[in-house]
């Protein structure tokens, strides 16, 4: 119970010394503040009344104003945010709730096409097929396969107004007439070849009737010129339609009609042969 004092005694010494310090840091902190320089004030920029102009509003005075600018010149700017000023008419239909008749789908990724690659016409593929059909047999090395794996509407359109064309001698109704018996024609073949197990499509069966009408054509260019002898002019036609006509058939007798063949060749030649009747007028 003695020594209790003693331990007092000595933590109250140490609070004492630790006070001491603290004033003497806190003395020399403020001894080195005042022994600074003092700071230049000569370089302060000290404001006047002579740098302003104060406004008195004792008058009531109206201080409102506009910016005033050309504005032909500047409806004219497209807007950076994309709209455009849509004048009178367009600004009463937003009014109205029309907007949805101004709006235009812009594809940014669309790239303007030419226009025969828009139309799907292939000038080098037609002039193929056109050699192919003018010249059908085998052994001349064409790959006469494509008039009928790679069919298109363009290139027999252009055969079938040709045609027309050369039989018309001032008869225009001839021209519709040709086209309907070129669609309707080739339906029927399409139909034969079909129910003989043959896989074409109608698509196959328009392109390669209508690139075969070019024997046709040929013929008919011919026959002004022996139409004075009457043998030389039928042996021409009689070629002109065995011509068209094998030049169909071997395209659409496919692989599984080979059997078959004559049953489908007969309907192709009396189609040439009504052809070629439209344009002698037998």
């Amino acid at each position: 119970m003695a020594e209790l004092p003693a331990q007092s005694t000595s933590a109250g010494n140490s609070y004492a010394l630790d006070i001491d310090q603290l004033e003497q840091n806190t003395k020399q902190m403020h001894e080195s503040l005042l022994a600074k320089p003092p700071l230049d004030n000569s370089n302060k920029f000290h404001a006047s009344n002579a740098e302003f102009q104060f406004v008195t509003t004792s008058n009531q005075s109206s201080l409102e104003g506009a910016i005033v600018g050309n504005e032909k010149e500047t409806s004219n700017l497209p807007s950076p945010y994309g709209v455009r000023n849509r004048g009178i008419a367009g600004s009463l239909l937003e009014n109205n709730g029309f907007q949805w008749l101004l709006e235009e789908d812009v594809d940014e990724n669309a790239v303007q096409k030419p226009l025969l690659e828009e139309l799907d016409i292939d000038i080098k593929d037609i002039y193929y097929k056109l050699r192919c059909v003018m010249f059908p047999l085998p052994q001349l090395g064409f790959n006469r396969k494509i008039v009928r794996d790679n069919p298109d509407f363009w290139g027999p359109l252009v055969v079938i107004l040709l045609y027309s064309l050369v039989s018309l001698y001032g008869q225009f109704r001839v021209v519709s007439w040709i086209i309907t018996i070129w669609v309707f024609g080739s339906l029927i073949v399409f139909t034969l070849a079909r129910v003989l197990g043959g896989e074409v499509t109608y698509s196959q069966c328009l392109g390669v009737i209508g690139y075969s009408v070019l024997p046709l054509v040929i013929m008919a260019s011919i026959m002004p010129v022996v139409h004075s002898l009457p043998l030389v002019s039928t042996v021409f036609k009689f070629i002109g339609v065995v011509w068209a006509a094998y030049s169909a058939g071997s395209l659409l007798c496919v692989q599984e009609l080979q059997q078959k063949r004559p049953l489908l060749l007969y309907p192709i030649f009396l189609l040439y042969i009504y052809f070629f009747s439209l344009y002698t007028g037998a």
